[in-house]
């Protein structure tokens, strides 16, 4: 067995959307989309603020009420410049925080955008991807149903 097929074994097969939770941001079942094509993550969000050293800001999701128009104050987070999918550069925050997926626990930095003309309010791109995942974009849900089947049980 040659060294990529090992390394393919052990990343876990997920799907091109899911629902993920956010756990430092008391965050659950937020739709994601998984984006290969993209470097970086980012989650949307509204009126950022750096006031008194805080970053702040408006998360926004109309399907998740808890989620949607919840302020958020971050005292660690820096600044990125980030190249979308149209070519154009952006300078955005960033923070670190934790998703869970496939019952696991993983660090990720998520850039803060205006997501608001995209259906997802959290895009996963390849930097978390890497070395972690493999993408079926015939799957959906893939760690969702997983998480709901060891619920039931």
């Amino acid at each position: 067995m040659d060294i990529n097929m090992k390394e393919k074994k052990i990343k876990k097969e997920i799907g091109r959307v899911d629902k993920a939770d956010f756990p430092l941001l008391k965050l659950e079942n937020i739709d994601i989309k998984i984006d290969t094509g993209a470097f970086t993550s980012s989650i949307h969000c509204k009126n950022v603020i750096v006031e008194n050293n805080y970053l702040k800001c408006t998360f926004l999701d109309e399907e998740h009420p808890s989620y949607h128009e919840k302020e958020f104050i971050f005292d660690a987070y820096d600044v990125r410049v980030v190249r979308s999918s149209n070519g154009e550069t952006q300078t955005r925050y960033r923070i670190l925080t934790e998703i869970i997926l496939f019952n696991q626990t993983y660090p990720i930095f998520l850039t803060l955008s205006d997501r608001g003309e995209m259906k997802y309010p959290v895009l996963i791109g390849r930097k978390f991807l890497n070395k972690k995942f493999v993408v079926d974009i015939n799957a959906t849900n893939k760690s969702y149903k997983l998480k709901t089947k060891v619920a039931s049980n």
